[in-house]
């Protein structure tokens, strides 16, 4: 039994093969409809999402099988003071495989060891989010055909964004990638990460304030929110908050080519006026989402 907690626990060989079969399944749905009947996935949210669980609702559903599970923690037992330990070898008697999210950092990798299913982890604090990432790796291989050699820009909150750190990482193991880093002061990546993935692995990297200077270079622009729910004060939020608006006019120098592309959900950092444009790449990031959960579902059961 194996569960998926990072990125990096996926070999790249295993992403290729996951996003060869989500590309199966996104031309070939009625193939898959009846993979997991008889299958029950528990979707354990105990941090609030629209995307991420209803993407695992409808992967699953999709494949034929069920769906249990709550979208709150006040609305389960750990409300009552229960641990994430017994709530997962609860719920694992209950189900075939578990997709957890958890405001704590390594609460999914605690459920995993006591789990008697597999488990995915979907979020957990600033940490990490690997299905988000191999959403947002489907996508760049569906817009660049490749992985390799491509320049990408991060931008806004780069501290506490568990969708960079978990993007970063796995980008770090292609060659010739080549990382832009663009935040406020407060909102730099962290050093550790910078340390153990960029620079262990020999990743060409730069640091800015200053999104439209590097603009020319990116092939692939990453943007993400600033999350009030990571700050400790409202001020600070504030003060920060607005940092990087991206507008038409901000665009103006990049490649033709440019994929831009957003976990979303959006506030306010990507202009609305940017979703007509043929390189805003967000809401069909967010299809590809549901066709490679689709296929991690079916790796973690063991499903040909």
């Amino acid at each position: 039994m194996r569960s998926l907690i990072d990125i990096l626990e996926l070999s790249t060989a295993e992403i290729n093969e996951l996003v060869d079969t989500a590309t199966h399944i996104l031309e070939n749905p009625a193939a898959y409809a009846h993979k997991c009947d008889g299958k029950i996935l528990a979707t354990l949210f105990f941090e609030p999402s629209t995307r991420t669980r209803l993407s695992f609702e409808s992967a699953m559903l999709s494949l034929g099988g069920q769906v249990l599970g709550f979208s709150e923690a006040s609305s389960s037992s750990a409300s009552k003071g229960e641990s994430v330990a017994d709530t997962i070898r609860t719920v694992s008697c209950y189900s075939d495989i578990i997709a957890m999210r958890h405001p704590k950092e390594g609460a999914p990798l605690v459920a995993a060891s006591h789990s008697m299913v597999p488990v995915i982890n979907g979020g957990d604090g600033g940490h990490n989010h690997p299905t988000q990432t191999l959403t947002d790796l489907l996508t760049i291989h569906h817009e660049k055909g490749r992985f390799d050699h491509l320049t990408v820009g991060f931008c806004g909150d780069l501290k506490f964004g568990r969708t960079v750190h978990s993007l970063i990482s796995a980008m770090s193991r292609y060659e010739g990638t080549r990382i832009v880093l663009v935040s406020p002061e407060e909102l730099k990546l962290p050093s550790y990460v910078k340390k153990e993935v960029l620079e262990k692995s020999g990743i060409e990297y730069i640091q800015t304030t200053d999104l439209e200077a590097v603009m020319p270079e990116l092939d692939i622009l990453y943007m993400t929110r600033v999350q009030r729910e990571r700050f400790f004060n409202e001020e600070d939020y504030l003060r920060l908050k607005d940092s990087y608006i991206l507008t038409p006019e901000k665009l103006a120098n990049a490649k033709g080519d440019l994929s831009i592309l957003h976990p979303l959900p959006r506030v306010n950092e990507i202009s609305t006026a940017v979703d007509s444009d043929p390189r805003a790449c967000y809401f069909r990031q967010v299809r590809y989402g549901r066709y490679i959960r689709m296929a991690l579902i079916m790796k973690l059961l063991d499903i040909e």
